[in-house]
C-alpha cells in the first residue's frame, strides 16, 4: 500500500487529471471520428434492476432515427436526467455501420472537462506552494541546515512527549511532572499537498524557530524480507536522514511499558552517548492519569511517550520523538522490521 497524502497525492491527481484528459480526447473526437449527426426520439426508458439496494440507479434508453429511408431502433449506451420519453436529441451514427450510435454530447466531454479542472487545480496548487515555501524560507529561514545545541547534561528527569488528539491541526509538546510545557510544536500552516507549517517553541530557553513538516509517506510491502518504510519531509530532508545526519541512533524493542501495556521502547542516542530512555504509553502520559484511566492505560497510542533523559537541550529529542510521533515507523530508518529482530534477539529493555 502506498500513502496518498502530500506530494504523493499530488502525483496521483496529476495522473488521474492526465488520464481523464487522453480518454476524454478519445471518446469525443477520435471514437466519433467520420461519424455523422442526426436527430433521434427517446421511445423508452427502462430502470435497471439493482444487485445492491446501495447501487446507483442505472437505464436503458432506446431510440429511433432514420438513416437514408431505413428507421433504426437502437440502445444510446448512455443516460441523462433530462432525456424523456418522447423528446428528441441529437445523436451520432457511424455513416458505415448506421446501427452503432451514440450521444453527440456523450460522457467523454465530461471526462475531459474534469480532467481538466483536476490538471488546473493541481497545477495552481503546486505553483501557490512553491510561491508560499518560497516566501516562508525567505521570511523565516525555514529550511536551512537545523544547528542543534551541544549536549547539556543535568539531573535525570521523567518527562512526557504528549500529542494533540481530535484536530487537523494537531501539534506536540513535552511536559514535565508538573504539566509545566518545556518544548512545544504549533502548527501554524496547514495545508493537503503540502508542508504543514509549525513553529517549535523553547520555552525554557526562550527560542521559537520555524520548520516545514511534510505528511507522512508510507511504502508497505507487507514482508519481513523487504520492510515497511514510514517517513515524513523535516524542512524538505527525509525525517531519518536529517536525524542521521545529526549523529541520532535509536535502538528499539518490544516490551511492556507503564501499565504493563505492549509498546515500543526506545535507547536514543547522539554521537553514542545516551540521549534519552523512552517508552511508549497511552495518551495518558503522567502517572496519575494512567493510575485513573487503567483499561486504557494497557493500549498504547501513537504519539504519545514517557522519557527519562539528563539532557537539558530538548530541541534534537524532540525532533526525534516528532518523527515517531507522526509515521508508523518503530525505528530510526523509517521501518518497523530492525525492532522486531532486536526484539527476538533478545535486546535489552529499558
Amino acid at each position: 500500500m502506498i500513502s496518498l497524502k502530500g506530494i504523493r497525492l499530488r502525483y496521483f491527481a496529476l495522473a488521474i487529471a492526465i488520464i481523464a484528459i487522453i480518454a476524454g480526447v478519445y471518446f469525443t473526437f477520435i471514437q466519433s471520428n467520420g461519424f455523422e449527426k442526426t436527430t433521434a426520439e427517446i421511445v423508452s426508458i427502462v430502470e435497471l434492476p439493482k444487485d445492491f439496494e446501495e447501487d446507483q440507479t442505472e437505464y436503458d434508453v432506446t431510440i429511433k432515427y432514420a438513416v437514408n429511408g431505413t428507421e433504426y431502433t437502437e440502445k444510446l449506451g448512455s443516460y441523462s436526467p433530462t432525456y424523456q420519453v418522447g423528446k428528441t436529441i441529437n445523436v451520432l451514427y457511424n455513416p458505415s455501420n448506421p446501427a452503432e450510435v451514440h450521444n453527440s454530447l456523450g460522457f467523454g466531454i465530461y471526462v475531459l472537462i474534469a480532467g481538466i479542472v483536476i490538471f488546473v487545480v493541481v497545477l495552481a496548487s503546486i505553483i501557490i506552494g512553491r510561491i508560499k515555501l518560497k516566501k516562508l524560507k525567505e521570511t523565516e529561514d525555514v529550511g536551512k541546515d537545523t544547528v542543534y545545541p551541544a549536549p547539556a547534561l543535568g539531573k535525570e528527569r521523567e518527562l512526557y512527549f504528549l500529542t494533540d488528539l481530535g484536530t487537523p491541526k494537531y501539534g506536540h509538546r513535552i511536559e514535565d511532572a508538573n504539566r509545566n510545557v518545556l518544548f512545544e510544536a504549533k502548527m501554524t500552516k496547514y495545508s493537503l499537498t503540502s508542508p504543514f507549517g509549525f513553529n517549535f517553541i523553547d520555552y525554557v530557553h526562550d527560542v521559537t524557530k520555524a520548520h516545514l513538516v511534510g505528511h507522512e509517506e508510507s511504502s508497505e510491502w507487507n514482508s519481513l524480507l523487504i520492510d515497511d518504510h514510514h517517513t515524513i519531509q523535516f524542512d524538505g530532508e527525509d525525517i531519518w536522514k536529517h536525524l542521521k545526519r545529526n549523529g541520532i541512533r535509536v535502538e528499539s524493542v518490544l516490551g511492556g511499558g507503564s501499565g504493563k501495556l505492549v509498546g515500543v521502547n526506545y535507547r536514543i542516542y547522539r554521537d553514542d552517548a545516551e540521549l534519552a530512555r523512552v517508552e511508549s504509553t497511552s495518551q495518558y502520559v503522567h502517572e496519575e492519569d494512567a493510575e485513573a484511566h487503567r483499561i486504557a492505560s494497557a493500549v498504547p497510542v501513537k504519539g504519545f511517550f514517557r522519557i527519562w533523559t539528563k539532557e537539558q537541550n530538548l530541541e534534537l529529542l524532540f525532533v526525534t520523538l516528532l518523527a515517531f510521533a507522526r509515521t508508523e515507523a518503530s525505528d530510526a530508518s523509517g521501518g518497523t522490521r530492525k525492532t522486531l529482530f532486536n526484539t527476538l534477539k533478545g535486546e535489552e529493555d529499558i
